[in-house]
């Protein structure tokens, strides 16, 4: 019987997978499969302060979004900035805000079409901040309420002993 695996375990590492989906089907992984959204999209009052938050002030949302989507590189006010001027001054700041919900969707691989995305932040910009802000609360356990990144735990090295005598 061990043989029998030996066997098996050879013609699996005698074909080394070439793509992303023959690695994911040999891990037996389906490609197809897609996960779903945490939370629905009209959620928004399961979080008070943050639906409070987003009603008032989606620009503050959607920076926190866009700092934890980006790991940092983008800051938060920066990115808030930019939508309150988007929103504000052209009313297409919703177009800012759907390209992080692209991100997110890729990242998690969440199920949903680009089309219905696209709707969402349309006609329910602020329902969709606080579903994807929920998402990454979800996903991303660093990610703090307040939308800062937890401060990890830092071990300091110890010093080697020095030989006495």
């Amino acid at each position: 019987m061990s043989s029998m695996n030996q066997s098996g375990y050879q013609k699996i590492l005698a074909t080394v997978p070439s793509n992303e989906e023959d690695l994911l089907a040999a891990v037996g992984h389906d490609t197809d499969a897609s996960a779903q959204w945490s939370s629905g999209l009209c959620n928004c009052c399961s979080d008070a302060p943050l639906c409070c938050i987003t009603c008032w002030c989606p620009c503050i949302t959607f920076g926190r979004i866009a700092e934890a989507v980006d790991d940092g590189k983008t800051s938060c006010i920066a990115s808030g900035g930019i939508h309150a001027l988007l929103t504000y001054m052209t009313g297409c700041g919703w177009i800012y805000s759907l390209a992080y919900r692209y991100k997110i969707r890729e990242q998690y691989m969440l199920g949903s079409s680009p089309f219905q995305d696209c709707l969402a932040h349309f006609c329910c910009e602020r329902c969709a901040l606080c579903q994807e802000y929920r998402e990454l609360q979800l996903r991303d356990s660093t990610l703090s309420a307040a939308g800062k990144k937890k401060p990890g735990v830092e071990v300091v090295p110890v010093p080697p002993k020095q030989m006495t005598r």
